[in-house]
């Protein structure tokens, strides 16, 4: 009798298609948040391997600040429509100009952190009763707190203190009235574990992931891109041109680049394996609010 061993890569792929097939099957209108980035690259593979040759059970959803990278938005595009699949774009420039949110000014001024009221407005729009997102616990503290399957309240909020047990891969998926549930079928993924399945699945990502060159200036010891969305202050250094590449993408606002010569997936894969420092520890202003601003972000709505 031959037995078959899952590779670690492979028992990671099983489990967050589980997930995902679970989900779907019990809610009534789930939604996959895809960003263009990494991580939502890796759940429409996933997506892809759970539900093909049909049509995915879910559109897709982006909460656009309206400062994002370029290169990401025109993948997101253009992979949303090579898909086939629904792509459906928040906009938090809309949720400033209805008088949701107030866009806030000044050097450190970012879109990031009013995503939270206008991905709640969208949930609440389309009905949407559970989201899948590629949040993984290695990335922050906060995250590393929450279940493969997260509950909210009619106000979107978490409370880290009543999460529902996960025993033997068994997930509750009840809902009462005005709840919705968040799932993260890469809760268990590192990032190096997500550039390894990218790199063994062959995988296109957006080219700022890449080193490239580009025009940044250093601030608070980030690396920001020189950009009309950035306004500056006298701390910051002036700009210059460096190879870089982006870690996580988001808001031009708070999501810095790190130098880098890693130009190929190998070289990335080989890179992260080397580092000690997380992507958001090292690349998101938005984290170094304060010890909490993760977790405050997640009780009051955000993802």
């Amino acid at each position: 009798m031959s037995s078959h061993a899952l590779s670690h890569l492979q028992a990671l792929e099983a489990e967050a298609i589980h997930v995902m097939r679970e989900v779907a099957a019990e809610r009534e209108r789930p939604v996959l948040l895809f960003s263009g980035g990494k991580d939502s690259i890796v759940l429409v593979r996933l997506a892809e391997k759970a539900f093909r040759p049909g049509r995915f059970p879910f559109p897709l959803m982006h909460v656009d600040t309206g400062h994002n990278f370029a290169e990401v938005i025109a993948f997101r595009d253009r992979m949303a429509d090579e898909l086939g699949e629904r792509l459906v774009v928040a906009s938090v420039q809309e949720s400033i100009d209805r008088g949701r949110v107030v866009e806030e000014t000044g050097p450190r001024a970012s879109r990031n952190r009013l995503q939270t009221t206008t991905l709640l407005d969208a949930l609440a729009e389309y009905g949407f009763d559970a989201a899948f997102g590629g949040a993984r616990r290695d990335e922050e503290r906060a995250r590393a707190k929450e279940r493969i399957l997260s509950f909210r309240d009619d106000f979107g909020g978490w409370d880290p203190k009543a999460q529902r047990p996960e025993l033997w891969n068994l997930y509750n998926t009840r809902v009462r009235r005005g709840e919705n549930v968040r799932a993260f079928p890469l809760s268990n993924w590192t990032e190096l574990d997500v550039w390894q399945y990218i790199l063994q699945e062959q995988i296109e990502v957006p080219s700022i992931y890449l080193a490239h060159e580009r025009r940044v200036f250093r601030r608070d010891g980030m690396l920001y891109a020189d950009s009309e969305f950035i306004a500056r202050d006298a701390r910051d250094s002036d700009p210059f041109r460096a190879s870089v590449r982006y870690r996580t993408v988001g808001d031009m606002s708070c999501t810095g680049a790190v130098a880098s010569e890693a130009s190929t997936l190998e070289q990335v894969v080989a890179e992260i394996a080397a580092t000690d420092v997380t992507e958001r520890g090292e690349t998101r202003a938005d984290d170094r609010v304060s010890e909490s601003a993760m977790e405050d972000r997640k009780v009051a709505g955000y993802f």
